[in-house]
């Protein structure tokens, strides 16, 4: 890891301003502290580890090209993960992939809960991997920011560029769904104050 001159790690902001005064350096610590969280952000969108690999290399490649955008608005993390998520959805479409937009005014936040804590780790992966199959790729992007990487509703608005009651609504859509299609799982919600 790259320090500064006193010892201490440079944050996202000041990586991302060397980034867009062509800092290679800065860039590569970015890379290594984005990478990872990209691809497993992606994975599930993309479906799979080559698909998701293309991705952050494209992300990474528009955040080397596009870092003097950045406007200081939201965290890196949410700017670098809208890109990712903008090229997960358009490389899903483009290999035709489902997309499904729906709008609703309400919904209910998804997080595990209890019951799912007496699951495996492995167990409740393998379940959560089959299950985010079978959404739409929006779907799975905020099952994926909200129960994986526990973020709320203001933080994946922001990244995936739409109104949190659009964010709202893919969430009790994706809900609904798996409640149907796994109907042993009904437990395996909770409310949660986002």
């Amino acid at each position: 890891m790259t320090h500064d001159k006193q010892g201490i790690d440079p944050s996202d902001e000041e990586l991302i301003h060397r980034v867009a005064n062509g800092d290679k350096q800065a860039f590569g610590v970015l890379y290594g502290r984005f990478a990872d969280y990209v691809s497993r952000f992606v994975y599930r969108i993309a479906r799979g580890p080559e698909n998701a690999e293309e991705v952050v290399n494209d992300v990474m490649m528009v955040v080397w090209q596009k870092a003097a955008t950045f406007n200081g608005t939201s965290k890196v993390s949410t700017w670098i993960l809208g890109i990712a998520y903008n090229k997960a959805l358009k490389m899903t479409t483009a290999r035709g992939g489902d997309v499904t937009h729906i709008d609703l005014d309400e919904a209910e936040p998804f997080l595990p809960c209890e019951t799912c804590a007496g699951l495996r780790d492995y167990e409740l992966q393998e379940w959560l991997d089959r299950a985010l199959e079978l959404l739409s790729p929006e779907q799975r992007a905020v099952m994926e920011l909200t129960c994986v990487q526990g973020l709320g509703y203001e933080e994946i608005a922001a990244i995936l560029g739409c109104p949190q009651n659009t964010v709202k609504t893919r969430m009790f859509h994706a809900r609904r769904k798996l409640k149907t299609l796994f109907p042993e799982r009904r437990g395996c919600s909770m409310r949660a104050g986002n």
